[in-house]
């Protein structure tokens, strides 16, 4: 649990894939909840947290603008 999460961001990471996003999210929520893996009656929410951080993770990349750079689009 004590992994850092990546930057994702051009140019130091030019390629960044899906796996690459949810893995950065998985990494967050643990971080956050405390737990590496929920209990099965956490698993709903955990899993639509994930989604969720996900899904702002890849709109914060497609938006930001970096200088001496295009902007990032997947």
């Amino acid at each position: 649990m004590c992994r850092s999460i990546k930057t994702l961001r051009p140019p130091v990471t030019p390629e960044v894939t899906d796996e690459d996003v949810r893995a950065a999210a998985l990494q967050y929520v643990r971080k956050v909840s405390g737990f590496r893996a929920p209990a099965a009656h956490n698993r709903e929410v955990f899993d639509h947290a994930v989604a969720a951080v996900a899904a702002a993770t890849q709109e914060l990349l497609d938006g930001l603008q970096v200088r001496g750079s295009a902007t990032h689009q997947r």
